[in-house]
């Protein structure tokens, strides 16, 4: 028996007489058939918040219970695809359809007639459990895609047999304890707000590496870590994304454009399958989805995007891949959930937020991890990195303090860095990583010994430089010691020669954990020598005029292969202070 409408209040719809609804269950909205789910049941009636435009919706139109929670797809053909907030195929719906999405219309998330070669991992008679890899397709390239049993369930295997097959066809059967038999096929579905199990959790002490000198060395994220990025506009917020998804040591990209402007998803769209995967060679869009929400499109489906985005990265985690999520931005996501909250009545929290907005980031947040996942002894990491696009930049705003609640990484964009042209703009005044000595051990033995004692000196002149620019503004720099006007050159170098980045250039676009331990030395180097020369009494302008400066600058521009020439940078400081000593001495 359908139910009916009674009211309709932009995206949200108010129906009654719906058959023994649910909370979370997607129900089909109007004579269109639109799609939409229950977020509330009061007094008989349900309120429905509806993913697509609600234009010519009127009381008395039918609403129809679907039985099933918002679910997404879980199968091979995943990789290369750019699907909305409900996992609607975008390049399907524009080929069928035209630019624009038709109300109403339903499109399968993963094709019907690709055929995939299965082989089979696991054999008929074994007993198997959720998570229990039965075979694997080639889904790309890169990625290879492996069959598990869906989550939750257990039995013995039956007529598990190589071939070819669709996501329709039927792959083999799971014998229940039961004694029911179920139908295995390439593909599952799966509940988008409920995380995905897994066997146990580990400590994330493995850094997730990105190329980026700032993060990398001063404020790293682990893999299977939490990181925020909240800026103003304009900050380079989403550069930074697309340099973590093209550069991220991670296996498997999942990007969520969430409320962005339509022209920056653009960018992203027609850039991403032109960018070459740097570890292999191929597309990048060989192991990326993409997940377009933009700022035009339906707002309740925003809201949806995240989990949607993050269900298939856990998917693809329980495969034993190390997965990296970008959200761009969350902001937008929690500025939908106010306005749904509004049209709710329910009772605001600060700024007009609801009040759950603090444990709705937490769920999405605390689905990253590193894990052990169900039917496997594998590792397999998801680290979530998302942005936040406070007004005005305003760190005080509720969806930045309530990410910062559940992160451990916080790379804070300056605005002032972004008009100074300083790029990536990451504040090293107040950003923070609480990883940094969980990965201490993980330093020490793959990269040297020296790499948190030289992270640390680094951020000390930093902090140094900001306390004595207050002295300089009032008295000037010709007040300051010879040691303090060195600290200050030091710490211009740390920020011209090392933080600075630029994402467009061809060989600063990424620097190795190596490279960026010789870079950061050979500036310590420097400073450590200059500091015992002017305790030794040599001038400062003679050190301010060794020529090894300009080589310390072109460092950067230094490819991965010419490791010597950043390495005989040292050898040449060392020589200049060693020159400039003999000289002192005649």
């Amino acid at each position: 028996m359908a139910g009916r409408i009674v009211r309709v209040s932009g995206p949200l719809v108010v129906a009654e007489g719906l058959e023994h609804p649910m909370m979370y269950e997607v129900v089909k909205v109007g004579k269109l058939g639109l799609f939409g789910e229950i977020i509330s049941l009061k007094a008989g009636r349900a309120s429905i918040q509806v993913y697509e435009q609600t234009e010519g919706l009127g009381p008395g139109e039918p609403v129809v219970n679907t039985g099933e929670q918002l679910s997404v797809e879980l199968g091979p053909g995943l990789i290369r695809q750019i699907y909305d907030g409900i996992q609607r195929p975008l390049d399907v719906i524009s080929r069928k359809h035209g630019d624009f999405i038709p109300r109403g219309i339903e499109e399968p998330a993963l094709s019907q007639e690709a055929r995939w070669e299965f082989v089979p991992a696991a054999k008929s008679g074994q007993k198997v459990e959720g998570g229990h890899r039965l075979g694997y397709v080639e889904e790309s390239d890169i990625v290879r895609h492996w069959i598990m049993v869906p989550p939750g369930l257990s039995g013995v295997l039956k007529d598990l047999s190589a071939g070819t097959y669709t996501v329709r066809d039927v792959i083999g059967h799971l014998e229940l304890p039961d004694g029911s038999v179920l139908d295995l096929r390439l593909a599952h579905r799966w509940p988008v707000r409920r995380g995905r199990p897994y066997r146990r959790k580990l400590n994330p002490d493995v850094p997730l590496v990105t190329g980026q000198r700032v993060l990398d060395t001063f404020f790293p994220v682990a893999k299977g870590g939490t990181a925020c990025i909240p800026g103003p506009f304009g900050s380079g917020k989403t550069v930074v994304q697309h340099q973590l998804a093209k550069w991220a040591d991670a296996d498997i990209i999942v990007y969520i454009g969430c409320g962005e402007r339509g022209n920056e998803m653009t960018d992203v769209l027609l850039e991403f399958p032109e960018l070459t995967d740097p570890r292999t060679g191929k597309p990048l869009m060989e192991r990326t989805v993409l997940i377009a929400n933009t700022s035009n499109m339906p707002v309740a489906a925003r809201e949806a995007s995240v989990f949607t985005g993050i269900t298939i990265a856990e998917y693809y985690r329980d495969m034993g891949y190390n997965v990296a999520l970008m959200a761009d931005s969350t902001s937008r996501w929690a500025e939908a959930m106010r306005e749904i909250s509004g049209r709710l009545e329910e009772m605001p929290g600060e700024e007009g937020y609801p009040a759950y907005l603090a444990s709705r980031i937490a769920s999405f947040y605390e689905r990253a991890g590193r894990v052990v996942p169900g039917g496997s002894d594998e590792e397999a990491t998801l680290s979530v990195i998302g942005a936040v696009s406070p007004p005005g930049g305003d760190l005080s705003d509720p969806v930045v303090q309530g990410t910062l609640r559940e992160v451990r990484v916080f790379w804070g964009l300056d605005a002032k860095l972004a008009y100074a042209r300083h790029f990536p703009a990451i504040n090293w005044l107040n950003s923070y990583s609480l990883y940094s000595d969980t990965m201490g051990a993980w330093y020490d033995g793959e990269v040297s010994k020296e790499w948190l004692p030289n992270r640390d000196a680094a951020l000390r002149i930093l902090q140094e430089e900001a306390e004595l620019e207050e002295i300089v503004r009032l008295v000037g720099v010709d007040s300051l010691s010879p040691k303090d006007r060195l600290t200050l050159e030091t710490a211009r170098s740390i920020r011209e020669d090392f933080l600075q980045q630029d994402a467009f250039h061809e060989v600063d676009t990424y620097s190795s954990l190596a490279k960026q331990f010789q870079m950061l030395g050979a500036i310590l180097l420097a400073h450590g020598l200059a500091l015992r020369a002017v305790a030794a009494g040599t001038p400062l302008d003679s050190l301010l005029g060794l020529p090894y400066k300009e080589r310390i600058a072109r460092m950067k521009y230094h490819p991965e292969d010419e490791m010597d020439q950043i390495k005989a940078v040292h050898d040449e400081i060392r020589a200049a202070f060693a020159g400039l000593a003999q000289g002192v001495t005649a």
